[in-house]
């Protein structure tokens, strides 16, 4: 079920900050028509810092109602307090998602049996299939291959979003992870290399405005048709490199309300992209045909 290009969805927003709920709906549907595997709702691309609880759940429920069982519907529901997180899985698991995205926690930068027992805790508490997202450059906090595999014995921890680009140590937790545990890359410039050792796809950035492609392109990686896979990756890396020219989701939501699909919306810490950065990011968008 989680496999493949699943998107990590933005949030649209009007110029004042506020939610575009019908423009999430019209995205997700953009989404399913061009193959896009799977929504990943209310993630970091998704500014899930800046959103409060209620537009949290809200956003939820608006994915799994527009969704409505065409692809596996995923929530970030992590959090750097246990129980704020147990909370929010605990919601979305009423909202009807299909799993739940769980980061590392943030800024209190616990060890590694800290970790264990947090997503232990929260695992033990929701009955929902469960990924460990590993994003140390956003955390301050990076949760070790074996930590994962102890995790990886939960019956509900399923997988983990790796985001470190670290191909060595993906290839150390693919040989060493259970046959039934999904190693998703989180990093969209080293994510074929990852499934073409046999990772099970990507939660991806680059997905949001090239869905198309990212989708064509795993089912060739994940099938281990290098080749066809690299011809395809070709294509996107412009935009696996450009969109993070500035933090994410600055550049990946400046391209899609070039695309046309939302509004300049986006909220405080984060500001609209720097103009000197527009060409580079519509050079990259050329590349890969989608402007």
């Amino acid at each position: 079920m989680l496999q493949g290009s699943l998107v990590a969805i933005v949030t649209p927003m009007f110029e004042d900050g506020s939610l575009d709920i019908p423009a999430l709906n019209a995205l997700i549907d953009f989404h399913v028509e061009q193959g896009t595997d799977g929504i990943v709702i209310v993630g970091t691309t998704g500014e899930s810092p800046t959103v409060d609880f209620d537009e949290h759940c809200l956003l939820i429920k608006t994915a799994v109602s527009q969704v409505n069982g065409r692809v596996p519907v995923i929530a970030g529901t992590g959090a750097n307090s246990t129980k704020e997180a147990i909370l929010l899985t605990q919601k979305a698991k009423e909202l009807g998602v299909d799993a739940c995205l769980l980061v590392a926690p943030y800024y209190n930068k616990p060890t590694q049996e800290g970790l264990f027992q947090h997503f232990t805790a929260i695992a033990n508490a929701v009955d929902i299939p469960q990924i460990l997202y590993n994003v140390p450059g956003r955390t301050g906090c990076d949760i070790s291959n074996d930590t994962t595999l102890r995790l990886a014995a939960h019956k509900n921890i399923v997988g983990i979003k790796d985001a470190t680009g670290g191909i060595e140590r993906g290839t150390d937790l693919l040989l060493r992870a259970p046959e039934d545990f999904a190693v998703l890359s989180g990093d969209d410039a080293t994510a074929m290399s990852l499934m073409l050792l046999g990772g099970k796809g990507v939660i991806t950035v680059t997905g949001n405005v090239a869905p198309k492609l990212m989708h064509e392109m795993c089912i060739a990686a994940m099938a281990g048709d290098a080749i066809k896979a690299r011809k395809i990756n070709a294509k996107l890396f412009g935009l696996h490199q450009k969109l993070f020219i500035e933090a994410n989701p600055i550049p990946v939501k400046w391209v899609l309300a070039e695309m046309g699909l939302i509004k300049t919306g986006i909220r405080l810490p984060m500001v609209n992209l720097s103009a000197q950065y527009h060409d580079v990011l519509r050079g990259a968008c050329k590349l890969a045909n989608i402007l």
